[in-house]
This record gives C-alpha cells, sequence and structure tokens, in this order.
C-alpha cells in the first residue's frame, strides 16, 4: 500500500446505513477516517415517511453524525459534497473543501428519485428521500386541507383533499396508508367545515400488483389492507404526464392537489464520474467483493450497488443489505492491514447477502412481513415491524421518543406532528415556474 503517512486514510463518502456501519467498525482500527456528508445527520429513512405523514417530527429519525461518531478519536466528520472522484490520483473533489487523498475509498452516497427519463415529473410529484423533502410533503398537505376548509366549491375540495401517490412498493404503500389514516381519521376531527373522511387517496402501480419484491399473496393481503383504510388501489396504470396538480392516464386525468412519488431509485450522479459499468438504474457493477472494477482499494456499498451473489442472491436496496456491505468491506480492509498490501479481488472473501427478511406496514396494526420462509400480515406483522425499526434506531434518546409518541398515537389515534413552520400566511403560493429545487414556494 503507497502511502506517505504511518496510518492509512480511509474517506467514507455518505453517512447512511451503510457509511455509518462502516465507520463505526473503522473506528476501531489503527486508520484515519474522514466521513463527509451533505448533512450533518444521519437519516434512520425507513421512518420518513412517518415524518411526511406527521405520526413523527424530524429529531426522532435523526441523529447528528458527530455525535453517533464522538467516541472514535481516529474518526472526523465534513460537512460537504464530493463532485468528483480522481481513481487513479486516489482523490476526491469536495465542492468547498477542495481535494482530499486517500488510500481506501468507501462510496455510500446513495440513491435519488428515479422518474425513468421525465425528470419534468419531480416539479410536481415530488418524492421522499430526504428531511427537507418529508417537511415540505407534510406542509403541503397540511395546507391543502387549510385552503380546503375556507373553500366552498365542491370540485375545488375534492382536488384539495385528493393525495395521488405513484408507485406501489414499500414506499408508496406505507406513504399511501398513511396518509389514508392521517386524513380520513385524524384530520376527520380537526375540521368544522370539511368533512376531511371524504379525502381519496388513490395509489397508481404500473404493475399488476404492490409490492412486487413480495410474495404474491401478501401483495393481495396488503391491497386488502390499503383498501380497508379507504385507500383506492389502481393497478396496470400508465402514467402518460404529470403536470402541474395534474396526473394523465389513459383516457383519465386525475386533479389532485398532492401528488407524491415513490415509484424507485436511481444512483446519485456522481457514480458517472467513476468510470466504471453502470446498469440502467445507474447503479455501480462491483466485483464480488464490492470492490470498483480496477480499483481493488474503492469500494461502493448500499443501494448504487449492483450485484448478484455466490450464493444467487440479488442483493436488494434495503439498509441491512447496506449495514452487511459497510461491515464486509472493513473486514477486507483489516486484512489488508495485516498483510501491508491490497489485496486483489480474487483473493478476498466475496460478499454473500444474508436476508432477514421484509416487512412493509400499511397502517395501524395493519402490514405484511416475510421473514426465513415465514408470511404473515395483520397485527403480528405490524407488532415485528415496530419492534425492528425501534432496535434499529441509532440513537437511544430517538428509540424511547419514537417508542412514547407510537404509544400516544396508538391509544388516542392521534398524530401529534401536524405543525406547519415558518409562514405568516396559512394558504399554499403555488410556483407557477417549479423546478425541481423549487417545487413549491412559500411566501413567509
Amino acid at each position: 500500500m503507497t502511502t506517505n503517512h504511518t496510518r492509512p486514510k480511509v474517506i467514507i463518502l455518505g453517512g447512511g446505513f451503510g457509511g455509518l456501519a462502516a465507520a463505526k467498525k473503522l473506528g476501531k482500527l489503527p486508520v484515519d477516517v474522514t466521513l463527509i456528508d451533505r448533512q450533518n445527520h444521519h437519516l434512520f429513512q425507513p421512518l420518513l415517511y412517518q415524518v411526511a405523514t406527521a405520526g413523527l417530527s424530524a429529531p426522532e429519525i435523526a441523529s447528528p453524525l458527530r455525535k453517533v461518531l464522538m467516541k472514535y478519536g481516529n474518526i472526523k466528520v465534513i460537512l460537504d459534497e464530493c463532485v468528483d472522484v480522481k481513481l487513479d490520483d486516489q482523490k476526491v473533489v469536495l465542492r468547498d473543501t477542495g481535494e482530499a487523498d486517500y488510500d481506501y475509498l468507501i462510496v455510500a452516497v446513495g440513491a435519488r428519485n428515479n422518474y425513468f427519463g421525465n425528470d419534468h415529473y419531480e416539479a410536481f410529484a415530488p418524492g421522499l428521500k430526504s428531511l427537507d423533502d418529508a417537511r415540505r410533503m407534510r406542509e403541503n398537505v397540511l395546507l391543502a386541507y387549510e385552503e380546503a376548509e375556507r373553500a366552498t366549491d365542491p370540485e375545488a375540495i375534492k382536488k384539495l383533499t385528493r393525495i395521488v401517490v405513484v408507485g406501489g412498493g414499500a414506499t408508496g404503500v406505507e406513504l399511501a396508508g398513511a396518509f389514508a389514516e392521517l386524513t380520513k381519521v385524524v384530520m376527520a376531527t380537526d375540521f368544522k367545515q370539511l368533512d376531511a373522511s371524504t379525502s381519496e387517496i388513490i395509489l397508481l402501480e404500473v404493475a399488476d400488483r404492490i409490492l412486487g419484491a413480495f410474495d404474491p399473496k401478501l401483495s393481495a393481503s396488503a391491497k386488502k389492507q390499503l383498501e380497508d383504510l379507504g385507500v383506492e388501489v389502481r393497478l396496470n396504470q400508465k402514467i402518460n404526464d404529470i403536470q402541474r396538480e395534474k396526473v394523465m392516464l389513459e383516457g383519465e386525468t386525475l386533479e389532485a392537489a398532492n401528488i407524491v412519488w415513490g415509484a424507485g431509485v436511481v444512483g446519485s450522479p456522481l457514480l458517472n464520474k467513476l468510470d466504471v459499468p453502470l446498469d440502467r438504474a445507474n447503479r455501480v457493477s462491483v466485483e464480488p467483493d464490492l470492490s470498483l472494477p480496477g480499483y481493488p482499494n474503492v469500494f461502493a456499498i448500499g443501494d448504487i450497488v449492483n450485484l448478484t451473489d455466490p450464493k444467487g442472491q440479488r442483493v436488494p436496496g434495503v439498509s441491512p443489505a447496506a449495514m452487511q456491505m459497510g461491515r464486509h468491506v472493513v473486514k477486507l480492509i483489516a486484512a489488508d492491514l495485516k498483510t501491508g498490501k491490497v489485496a486483489a479481488p480474487a483473493e478476498r472473501k466475496p460478499f454473500v447477502y444474508f436476508d432477514k427478511g421484509s416487512m412493509a406496514t400499511i397502517g395501524r396494526s395493519r402490514a405484511v412481513a416475510q421473514v426465513k420462509g415465514l408470511k404473515f400480515g395483520g397485527f403480528l406483522a405490524w407488532f415485528a415491524w415496530l419492534a425492528v425499526h425501534l432496535i434499529f434506531l441509532i440513537d437511544f434518546r430517538n428509540r424511547i421518543a419514537v417508542l412514547l409518541q407510537w404509544f400516544y398515537s396508538y391509544i388516542n389515534f392521534k398524530r401529534g406532528a401536524r405543525i406547519i413552520t415558518g409562514m405568516d400566511r396559512t394558504f399554499r403560493v403555488r410556483n407557477e415556474k417549479a423546478t425541481p429545487s423549487s417545487r413549491i414556494e412559500y411566501y413567509i
């Protein structure tokens, strides 16, 4: 290993599940670690939809990266964005800090929403990848209902209280179920003039079933559970176009004040700078050990990876897989430290994914789960989902706060985060020339 300093330098790009798992393990090795992220916090993304639907507040699902890693003296955190990677020179280029050199690089930059070549959809159908996304989504829904409370035209009220969710994967299903509970049950008691119980929540899926990664019986169970909540589930729906407050389908146009995108993800644009093979979803085709082809000291982990492991399992873009990848990479680095050289991919153990099962929550006492051959739904699946997500929350304080909030919501069927902030006027102002960076503008 070529280095001009006494201890190898490891740079981690991204403080998500994979990057943080790697950092914690590297904190115990004789290396100097720099974790670089555009945000100063780790986000527990599986619960992000609950912030968007007023079930939880932002601090309950996020923890400052410096706090999480403070006990590791060999790790520093930099708030910055990587804009380029010079693989041959072993340097990363940061937007504000400049260049930084490394001996090992772990790329864990995560994915963004995939609009399948229709990027103009993003201005009118925002996705859910960050706390800012969740806050905007929540506030836009709440503001629409505030406007509906004052409206007198039935058609306007119908449009204001209709939410269209695009995509029947886990994110879309969770959002649709949570929005149904928020509007039809919780908010139904909030307003005096508006009958929020008549809200329309429509879930659009292009395939012939929702939750395509699950067993077909669980997909059918999830569909029924959503419909029991009042969600209209539409299958085999091809979208022709999305414009401001309009979804164009075959032979029909749905008008809705809120359109939400949950139809898949695509790898970060940074991956295009790596000059390595990428698939159609912009994911990196890595070596079996997770290293980049031709660069055994550079690894990609998380949902930016396209990999089938030695058991023939397609590694999914989920948080357990990202954490397992992070820990696997650190084991390889630790082995290199013992030999004093960077091993070739063929000499290393390949990554093997341990599938712990899949879960998707639909609403209060409603969920589906498949774990080691077991397939079940309803209250038992919901309770298992609850327990698993509490266990994997990074911060103990967050676990207590989330548990108390969930207990309160379950007993009283209330959601406490129905707050609109930063506004002088409680009505929406739509941006006529919306862009992805300014989907909705509020005048304050």
